[in-house]
Protein backbone atom coordinates (compact mmCIF):
# COMPACT_ATOMS: atom_id res chain seq x y z
CA UNK A 1 0.00 0.00 0.00
CA UNK A 2 1.27 3.12 -1.19
CA UNK A 3 1.31 6.41 1.64
CA UNK A 4 0.37 9.78 -0.64
CA UNK A 5 0.94 12.74 1.46
CA UNK A 6 0.07 16.27 0.00
CA UNK A 7 3.32 17.35 -0.09
CA UNK A 8 4.25 14.77 -2.51
CA UNK A 9 1.17 16.00 -4.39
CA UNK A 10 2.10 19.17 -4.77
CA UNK A 11 5.81 18.05 -5.87
CA UNK A 12 3.97 16.82 -8.70
CA UNK A 13 3.37 20.31 -10.35
CA UNK A 14 -0.48 19.72 -11.12
CA UNK A 15 -1.53 22.37 -13.19
CA UNK A 16 -4.87 24.20 -12.51
CA UNK A 17 -5.70 23.73 -15.94
CA UNK A 18 -5.23 19.60 -15.80
CA UNK A 19 -7.80 20.10 -12.60
CA UNK A 20 -10.27 21.80 -14.98
CA UNK A 21 -10.15 18.34 -17.25
CA UNK A 22 -10.00 16.09 -14.57
CA UNK A 23 -13.27 17.59 -13.52
CA UNK A 24 -14.87 17.34 -17.27
CA UNK A 25 -13.87 14.26 -17.25
CA UNK A 26 -14.99 12.81 -13.67
CA UNK A 27 -18.29 14.52 -14.55
CA UNK A 28 -18.60 12.63 -18.31
CA UNK A 29 -18.07 9.07 -15.92
CA UNK A 30 -20.78 10.38 -13.26
CA UNK A 31 -23.80 8.09 -14.94
CA UNK A 32 -21.72 5.31 -15.27
CA UNK A 33 -20.35 5.54 -11.82
CA UNK A 34 -21.62 4.28 -8.45
CA UNK A 35 -22.21 7.32 -6.46
CA UNK A 36 -23.84 6.84 -3.06
CA UNK A 37 -24.63 10.28 -1.08
CA UNK A 38 -22.22 10.71 1.23
CA UNK A 39 -22.64 9.33 4.73
CA UNK A 40 -21.86 11.65 8.02
CA UNK A 41 -22.17 11.25 11.73
CA UNK A 42 -21.54 14.03 14.30
CA UNK A 43 -19.40 13.63 17.70
CA UNK A 44 -20.87 16.96 18.47
CA UNK A 45 -23.08 19.97 16.81
CA UNK A 46 -20.43 21.55 14.99
CA UNK A 47 -18.33 18.41 14.21
CA UNK A 48 -18.45 15.47 11.83
CA UNK A 49 -17.38 12.82 10.14
CA UNK A 50 -18.53 12.13 6.55
CA UNK A 51 -17.98 9.19 4.35
CA UNK A 52 -18.01 9.51 0.16
CA UNK A 53 -17.47 6.40 -1.63
CA UNK A 54 -17.25 5.72 -5.19
CA UNK A 55 -16.94 3.12 -7.84
CA UNK A 56 -15.75 4.47 -11.39
CA UNK A 57 -16.90 2.68 -14.46
CA UNK A 58 -14.24 -0.05 -15.40
CA UNK A 59 -11.24 1.06 -17.48
CA UNK A 60 -11.65 0.60 -21.49
CA UNK A 61 -15.07 1.63 -21.53
CA UNK A 62 -15.98 4.89 -23.41
CA UNK A 63 -16.82 6.88 -20.44
CA UNK A 64 -13.28 6.13 -18.81
CA UNK A 65 -10.53 6.16 -21.34
CA UNK A 66 -7.84 6.93 -19.60
CA UNK A 67 -7.25 5.43 -16.48
CA UNK A 68 -5.72 2.20 -16.07
CA UNK A 69 -7.55 0.25 -13.21
CA UNK A 70 -10.92 -0.15 -12.05
CA UNK A 71 -10.86 1.91 -9.04
CA UNK A 72 -13.07 2.12 -5.77
CA UNK A 73 -11.96 4.87 -3.25
CA UNK A 74 -13.65 6.02 -0.35
CA UNK A 75 -12.74 9.41 1.50
CA UNK A 76 -13.72 10.31 4.92
CA UNK A 77 -13.54 13.98 5.60
CA UNK A 78 -13.75 15.30 9.19
CA UNK A 79 -14.01 18.57 11.36
CA UNK A 80 -13.42 18.69 14.79
CA UNK A 81 -12.93 21.46 16.95
CA UNK A 82 -9.69 22.29 18.38
CA UNK A 83 -7.72 20.03 16.10
CA UNK A 84 -5.27 21.89 14.13
CA UNK A 85 -6.43 21.90 10.86
CA UNK A 86 -9.81 21.97 11.88
CA UNK A 87 -11.00 20.21 8.46
CA UNK A 88 -9.27 17.22 7.47
CA UNK A 89 -9.56 14.29 5.09
CA UNK A 90 -8.33 11.21 4.02
CA UNK A 91 -9.03 8.18 1.46
CA UNK A 92 -8.60 4.46 0.65
CA UNK A 93 -8.05 3.80 -2.88
CA UNK A 94 -8.66 0.56 -3.99
CA UNK A 95 -8.00 -1.68 -7.16
CA UNK A 96 -11.95 -3.01 -7.80
CA UNK A 97 -10.58 -5.80 -9.46
CA UNK A 98 -8.83 -7.46 -7.04
CA UNK A 99 -9.51 -5.76 -3.98
CA UNK A 100 -6.34 -4.93 -3.18
CA UNK A 101 -5.63 -1.42 -1.10
CA UNK A 102 -3.59 0.93 -3.48
CA UNK A 103 -3.03 3.68 -1.50
CA UNK A 104 -3.71 5.98 1.42
CA UNK A 105 -3.73 9.22 0.07
CA UNK A 106 -4.14 12.55 1.70
CA UNK A 107 -6.65 14.70 0.45
CA UNK A 108 -6.49 18.11 1.66
CA UNK A 109 -5.04 19.60 -1.36
CA UNK A 110 -7.47 16.98 -3.87
CA UNK A 111 -10.37 18.50 -1.85
CA UNK A 112 -9.16 22.15 -2.42
CA UNK A 113 -8.77 22.45 -5.99
CA UNK A 114 -11.31 19.58 -7.02
CA UNK A 115 -13.62 22.53 -5.53
CA UNK A 116 -12.49 25.43 -6.81
CA UNK A 117 -12.36 23.34 -10.86
CA UNK A 118 -16.15 22.29 -9.90
CA UNK A 119 -16.59 26.51 -9.70
CA UNK A 120 -14.67 27.35 -12.00
CA UNK A 121 -16.33 24.44 -14.70
CA UNK A 122 -19.63 25.64 -13.39
CA UNK A 123 -19.29 29.18 -13.69
CA UNK A 124 -18.28 29.09 -17.40
CA UNK A 125 -21.22 26.70 -18.39
CA UNK A 126 -23.90 29.22 -16.56
CA UNK A 127 -22.53 32.28 -17.10
CA UNK A 128 -24.25 35.10 -19.33
CA UNK A 129 -22.60 35.86 -22.26
CA UNK A 130 -19.87 38.43 -22.00
CA UNK A 131 -19.54 37.85 -18.87
CA UNK A 132 -16.25 39.25 -17.04
CA UNK A 133 -17.09 40.74 -13.29
CA UNK A 134 -16.81 38.08 -10.65
CA UNK A 135 -16.81 38.33 -7.48
CA UNK A 136 -15.88 36.42 -4.29
CA UNK A 137 -16.95 36.39 -0.54
CA UNK A 138 -14.60 34.29 1.69
CA UNK A 139 -11.01 34.14 0.45
CA UNK A 140 -9.07 31.29 1.94
CA UNK A 141 -7.65 28.49 0.04
CA UNK A 142 -11.29 27.45 -1.33
CA UNK A 143 -11.39 30.96 -3.36
CA UNK A 144 -7.87 30.87 -4.39
CA UNK A 145 -8.15 27.74 -6.10
CA UNK A 146 -11.70 28.77 -8.09
CA UNK A 147 -9.25 32.01 -8.85
CA UNK A 148 -6.69 29.73 -10.50
CA UNK A 149 -8.83 27.49 -12.33
CA UNK A 150 -10.61 30.02 -13.18
CA UNK A 151 -7.78 31.99 -14.91
CA UNK A 152 -6.02 28.78 -16.31
CA UNK A 153 -9.24 28.00 -17.99
CA UNK A 154 -9.17 31.07 -20.12
CA UNK A 155 -6.04 32.38 -20.06
CA UNK A 156 -6.81 34.71 -23.12
CA UNK A 157 -9.97 36.08 -21.21
CA UNK A 158 -9.81 39.35 -18.47
CA UNK A 159 -11.37 39.23 -15.49
CA UNK A 160 -12.36 41.98 -13.19
CA UNK A 161 -12.74 40.29 -9.63
CA UNK A 162 -14.06 42.28 -6.58
CA UNK A 163 -13.23 41.21 -3.51
CA UNK A 164 -15.29 41.60 -0.37
CA UNK A 165 -12.81 43.30 2.43
CA UNK A 166 -11.97 41.46 5.75
CA UNK A 167 -8.44 41.73 7.81
CA UNK A 168 -5.56 41.65 5.58
CA UNK A 169 -7.40 38.62 3.40
CA UNK A 170 -8.24 40.56 0.37
CA UNK A 171 -4.50 42.02 -0.29
CA UNK A 172 -3.30 38.95 0.41
CA UNK A 173 -5.23 37.41 -2.24
CA UNK A 174 -4.07 40.16 -4.93
CA UNK A 175 -0.28 39.38 -3.66
CA UNK A 176 -1.04 35.87 -4.35
CA UNK A 177 -2.55 36.61 -8.17
CA UNK A 178 0.60 39.14 -9.15
CA UNK A 179 1.47 37.31 -11.46
CA UNK A 180 -1.65 36.83 -13.56
CA UNK A 181 -1.54 39.45 -16.59
CA UNK A 182 -5.36 38.30 -17.08
CA UNK A 183 -7.26 39.58 -13.85
CA UNK A 184 -7.36 42.98 -12.10
CA UNK A 185 -8.71 43.53 -8.58
CA UNK A 186 -11.07 45.73 -6.46
CA UNK A 187 -11.33 45.71 -2.90
CA UNK A 188 -15.18 46.20 -1.83
CA UNK A 189 -16.89 46.92 1.77
CA UNK A 190 -20.37 45.27 1.53
CA UNK A 191 -21.54 42.11 0.33
CA UNK A 192 -24.46 44.24 -1.21
CA UNK A 193 -21.85 45.83 -3.73
CA UNK A 194 -20.15 42.95 -5.11
CA UNK A 195 -24.12 41.24 -5.23
CA UNK A 196 -25.40 43.98 -7.36
CA UNK A 197 -22.49 44.47 -9.68
CA UNK A 198 -21.08 40.97 -10.60
CA UNK A 199 -21.65 38.89 -13.40
CA UNK A 200 -21.08 35.74 -10.97
CA UNK A 201 -20.83 35.71 -7.38
CA UNK A 202 -19.04 33.31 -5.37
CA UNK A 203 -19.55 32.66 -1.67
CA UNK A 204 -16.32 30.69 -0.02
CA UNK A 205 -17.22 31.22 3.39
CA UNK A 206 -17.29 28.11 5.16
CA UNK A 207 -19.65 29.35 8.02
CA UNK A 208 -22.93 31.84 8.00
CA UNK A 209 -25.06 32.70 10.63
CA UNK A 210 -28.27 33.87 8.55
CA UNK A 211 -28.21 34.88 5.25
CA UNK A 212 -25.50 36.85 3.09
CA UNK A 213 -27.43 38.90 1.13
CA UNK A 214 -30.49 39.18 2.88
CA UNK A 215 -32.65 41.14 -0.09
CA UNK A 216 -32.44 38.33 -2.95
CA UNK A 217 -33.09 41.35 -5.56
CA UNK A 218 -30.18 42.95 -5.01
CA UNK A 219 -28.64 40.48 -7.71
CA UNK A 220 -29.15 41.66 -11.03
CA UNK A 221 -30.81 39.85 -14.11
CA UNK A 222 -28.14 37.67 -15.54
CA UNK A 223 -26.22 37.04 -12.56
CA UNK A 224 -24.83 33.36 -11.70
CA UNK A 225 -24.11 32.59 -7.70
CA UNK A 226 -22.48 29.76 -6.89
CA UNK A 227 -22.01 28.82 -3.27
CA UNK A 228 -19.32 26.61 -2.92
CA UNK A 229 -20.32 25.80 0.73
CA UNK A 230 -23.65 25.72 0.44
CA UNK A 231 -24.41 28.70 3.21
CA UNK A 232 -26.34 31.82 3.43
CA UNK A 233 -28.03 31.68 0.02
CA UNK A 234 -30.62 30.10 0.44
CA UNK A 235 -33.27 32.95 -0.37
CA UNK A 236 -32.42 32.65 -3.85
CA UNK A 237 -33.77 29.04 -4.45
CA UNK A 238 -37.10 29.99 -4.83
CA UNK A 239 -36.77 32.94 -6.31
CA UNK A 240 -34.24 32.38 -8.87
CA UNK A 241 -34.88 31.16 -12.63
CA UNK A 242 -32.94 28.02 -12.50
CA UNK A 243 -31.13 26.07 -9.73
CA UNK A 244 -28.20 23.30 -10.21
CA UNK A 245 -26.84 20.85 -8.29
CA UNK A 246 -23.74 18.13 -8.77
CA UNK A 247 -26.37 15.45 -7.76
CA UNK A 248 -30.11 15.25 -7.39
CA UNK A 249 -29.48 12.71 -4.41
CA UNK A 250 -27.38 14.72 -2.99
CA UNK A 251 -29.29 18.22 -2.96
CA UNK A 252 -32.47 16.80 -2.54
CA UNK A 253 -32.66 17.01 1.04
CA UNK A 254 -32.47 20.53 0.95
CA UNK A 255 -34.85 22.80 2.50
CA UNK A 256 -36.56 24.41 -0.54
CA UNK A 257 -35.60 21.34 -3.01
CA UNK A 258 -39.57 21.06 -3.69
CA UNK A 259 -39.55 24.16 -4.32
CA UNK A 260 -36.87 24.97 -7.14
CA UNK A 261 -38.87 26.64 -10.57
CA UNK A 262 -36.74 24.62 -13.29
CA UNK A 263 -33.94 21.97 -12.10
CA UNK A 264 -31.26 20.00 -13.32
CA UNK A 265 -27.95 18.45 -12.85
CA UNK A 266 -24.61 20.45 -13.89
CA UNK A 267 -23.02 17.78 -15.41
CA UNK A 268 -26.19 17.42 -18.05
CA UNK A 269 -25.16 20.92 -18.92
CA UNK A 270 -21.37 19.92 -19.86
CA UNK A 271 -22.69 17.13 -21.46
CA UNK A 272 -24.60 19.47 -23.63
CA UNK A 273 -28.05 17.65 -22.83
CA UNK A 274 -29.25 20.80 -21.68
CA UNK A 275 -28.46 24.32 -22.51
CA UNK A 276 -27.92 25.68 -18.90
CA UNK A 277 -28.77 29.23 -19.54
CA UNK A 278 -32.08 29.66 -21.37
CA UNK A 279 -32.10 33.82 -21.18
CA UNK A 280 -29.35 36.47 -20.62
CA UNK A 281 -31.59 37.71 -18.02
CA UNK A 282 -32.18 34.23 -15.91
CA UNK A 283 -30.32 34.22 -12.65
CA UNK A 284 -29.19 31.22 -11.70
CA UNK A 285 -27.80 29.52 -8.52
CA UNK A 286 -25.47 26.36 -8.51
CA UNK A 287 -25.07 24.41 -5.75
CA UNK A 288 -22.12 21.68 -5.98
CA UNK A 289 -22.23 19.77 -2.64
CA UNK A 290 -18.79 17.73 -3.60
CA UNK A 291 -18.65 14.35 -5.03
CA UNK A 292 -16.96 11.68 -3.77
CA UNK A 293 -16.60 10.57 -8.15
CA UNK A 294 -14.21 13.76 -8.27
CA UNK A 295 -11.90 12.75 -5.24
CA UNK A 296 -11.69 9.43 -6.83
CA UNK A 297 -10.67 10.61 -10.16
CA UNK A 298 -7.87 12.82 -8.60
CA UNK A 299 -6.58 10.57 -6.26
CA UNK A 300 -6.68 7.33 -9.72
CA UNK A 301 -4.91 10.37 -11.55
CA UNK A 302 -2.25 11.21 -8.65
CA UNK A 303 -1.66 7.44 -7.62
CA UNK A 304 -0.43 6.98 -11.37
CA UNK A 305 1.17 9.81 -11.40
CA UNK A 306 3.73 8.51 -8.60
CA UNK A 307 3.86 5.38 -10.30
CA UNK A 308 7.94 4.91 -10.04
CA UNK A 309 8.18 7.32 -7.45
CA UNK A 310 9.81 6.48 -4.23
CA UNK A 311 7.04 7.04 -2.03
CA UNK A 312 6.52 4.64 1.59
CA UNK A 313 4.91 1.84 1.32
CA UNK A 314 3.34 -0.62 3.76
CA UNK A 315 3.06 -4.34 3.07
CA UNK A 316 -0.05 -5.83 4.12
CA UNK A 317 0.94 -8.75 4.34
CA UNK A 318 -2.66 -10.36 3.42
CA UNK A 319 -3.54 -14.14 4.35
CA UNK A 320 -3.12 -16.40 0.75
CA UNK A 321 -5.69 -18.71 1.83
CA UNK A 322 -8.92 -18.78 3.70
CA UNK A 323 -8.29 -19.17 7.41
CA UNK A 324 -10.64 -20.76 10.19
CA UNK A 325 -11.07 -19.12 13.46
Amino acid sequence: MRIIRERQIRQLGIKPGECVEWIKESFAMKQFSQLPAKIGVHPADSEFFTTMPCLLPLPGTESNKKLSRHYFGVKVVHRIVGAVPSLGSDMMLYDAKTGELLALVDTDWITAMRTGAVAAVSSKALRKTGSHVYGFVGLGNTARATMLCVLEQEPEKHFDVKLLRYKDQAERFIERFRGFSNVSFEIVESIEEIASTVDVFFSCITSAEGLLVPDEKTFRPGVTVIPVHMRGLQNCDTTFDRVFGDDTDHVKGFKYFSQFKDYNEIGEVLSGRDPGRRTETQRIIDYNYGLGLHDVVFAAKIFEKTAGLELPEIEMNKEKEKFWV
